[in-house]
């Protein structure tokens, strides 16, 4: 069956209201990760990854560490862990695993375990294997533009907290799906990781394409100014609450602008700082939004955004913690906040940057 959810329209129209903002507009592709058992030939989160067999699988040689945070769990015994829990409450958006998958999980999650009971943690610069992030094929997601003939995208990640920014190094491989004729069956895992948030849950998607439009913090003063005009707002009978009379820009931000979640492309969701723009380190383009990995699809501002299908759910209360809707791949970067990952727009073989924001 295929995993269909639809973005509610927007409770104003955009251009109608601020014609100053039509040729901002962005495509983007919400993604709509949600708990799964994807193959290797499928678009996910978290899921097995088109790998050749005889290719070597990526490993973060930086320094780590290991248990230095306290939290030494195995990526088997955290995803067990989470697929308990959902079983204990019943969680219908909770993980769902076959009695093989179980079996197989536990059967992981028992030789890591040996392994971190074995002696003292492993030492700093052991390599660490990278875990699958995303894999996105072009057929499912259009907007990419990857270089030469790939028609693959693939993200890893270490799951250790890395200086200066502390968060998860990121590894970004572009690959061509036809070539790929003998797969990796049983990549290597990390022992452990630093955050249980790190390990994404593996999850089918949903693409649908849609519009954005920029952060006001993204706006010029002149345009930032128009969004701010209570009285726009008010000639054009927008239904907008009076509460935000003083600052109508947070309505416009929360409900019209860019989309929560994970997406590829579309607008940066700045907020916690100004905006930042990324520069390619080899010929200094201005680097553009490939992918946002997002701890939330919607959050208490952002409801508007819960896709259709899933409306009754964004609006319960008394989710138990670890088990909301809102969080279907599990993974948190930052305070609950998003990682940007970057491209450059001139060659996307030159180096990706990442941004916790």
């Amino acid at each position: 069956m295929v995993l269909v959810r639809t973005t509610p329209p927007r409770p104003v129209e955009v251009t109608e209201l601020f014609p100053e903002l039509a040729s901002l507009a962005r495509p983007a592709i919400r993604l709509h990760p949600r708990p799964g058992s994807p193959s290797v030939r499928d678009s996910s989160v978290g899921g097995p990854l088109l790998w050749p067999a005889d290719e070597p699988w990526p490993h973060c040689e930086d320094a780590h560490l290991h248990g230095d945070s306290g939290f030494r769990e195995s990526p088997a015994a955290i995803r067990l862990d989470r697929y308990r829990r959902a079983q204990r409450h019943d969680d219908p958006y909770g993980p769902s695993f076959t009695p093989e998958e179980v079996a197989a999980l536990e059967q992981k999650a028992a030789r890591l375990e040996e392994r971190l009971d074995a002696g003292p943690p492993l030492p700093a610069d052991c390599p660490v294997p990278l875990l699958p992030v995303a894999q996105l094929y072009l057929r499912d997601v259009p907007l990419l533009r990857p270089p030469g003939e790939a028609d693959l995208l693939q993200i890893l990640w270490c799951p250790y907290d890395h200086e200066p920014d502390w968060k998860p190094a990121t590894r970004v491989i572009w690959r061509s799906a036809a070539s790929v004729t003998d797969v990796l069956a049983t990549p290597p895992e990390p022992y452990e990781a630093n955050y249980d948030g790190y390990v994404p849950e593996p999850c089918v998607l949903a693409p649908e394409a849609i519009t954005e439009y920029p952060c006001s913090l993204d706006l010029s003063p002149e345009v930032r100014q128009v969004v701010q005009d209570w009285s726009r707002w008010q000639a054009a009978r927008a239904v907008v609450h009076g509460s935000y009379e003083e600052y109508p820009a947070e309505y416009y931000d929360a409900h019209l602008a860019d989309s929560p979640g994970w997406k590829v492309g579309g607008w940066p969701p700045w907020g916690r700082t100004d905006p930042n723009p990324r520069y390619c380190a080899v010929c200094e383009a201005r680097m553009v939004p490939l992918l946002t990995i997002a701890s939330f699809e919607w959050d208490s501002q952002t409801y508007g955004w819960a896709p259709q299908e899933e409306r009754a759910a964004a609006y319960a209360r008394g989710h138990i913690a670890g088990l909301s809707p809102a969080q279907p791949t599990r993974v948190e970067v930052g305070s609950a906040d998003n990682m940007q990952l970057y491209v450059c727009p001139e060659s996307p073989e030159h180096p990706h940057t990442d941004l916790i924001q």
